[in-house]
């Protein structure tokens, strides 16, 4: 296991599946960039995902 000390941001990324807030509902500025996307890549728009969901979606339309 590796020294938080050395390196503090070691878990500041974690999968989506594993938030504790994951469940909850995207935030505003996720569904804001999420349209910005969609529309940039031709993709529909689907409303009402969570958070992690939301990300996942994101992550997915950036590549």
């Amino acid at each position: 296991m590796s020294d938080p000390k050395q390196n503090p941001t070691d878990n500041a990324i974690k999968d989506p599946e594993d938030w504790v807030t994951g469940d909850e509902p995207m935030t505003g500025a996720q569904a804001s960039y999420l349209k910005t996307l969609c529309e940039q890549k031709g993709e529909e728009y689907q409303d009402g995902l969570t958070k992690a969901q939301a990300s996942e979606r994101i992550e997915a339309l950036k590549e």
